[in-house]
């Protein structure tokens, strides 16, 4: 795996990171945390170290399914996940400071992690 420096921070992510979206299951369909497992344990023992997930995949359960998998791993993962899609009413006058803090605060809480 070749890994880039992410600007000025020093991170070293990989090329290539896992998109998440299948992590939440085929629409309809129950989730699987084994299958969810099962991805994201081959994406990091491949090398992969740059998840992107958001808040509407499967309503919140791939973001759950990266928490609780990289709680029992040791590699250092990093993690990027949208926001905003759950707006209700769904305008653009909603996307507030305080709206964007609350979707931050909502999505650490759901894959019980810290910045």
């Amino acid at each position: 795996m070749n890994y880039r420096k992410l600007g000025k921070t020093g991170f070293n992510i990989s090329e290539l990171s896992l998109g998440t979206w299948q992590v939440g299951g085929k629409w309809g369909d129950p989730f699987s945390h084994d299958n969810a497992d099962k991805i994201l344990n081959k994406a990091i023992d491949s090398g992969i170290n740059f998840i992107d997930t958001a808040d509407v995949y499967n309503d919140g359960d791939s973001e759950k399914a990266v928490g609780r998998l990289l709680r029992k791993r040791t590699e250092g993962v990093y993690v990027a996940t949208k926001c905003g899609r759950q707006l209700n009413p769904h305008v653009s006058e909603a996307y507030q400071p305080e709206a964007l803090r609350k979707f931050v605060h909502d999505s650490l809480k759901r894959m019980q992690m810290e910045t």
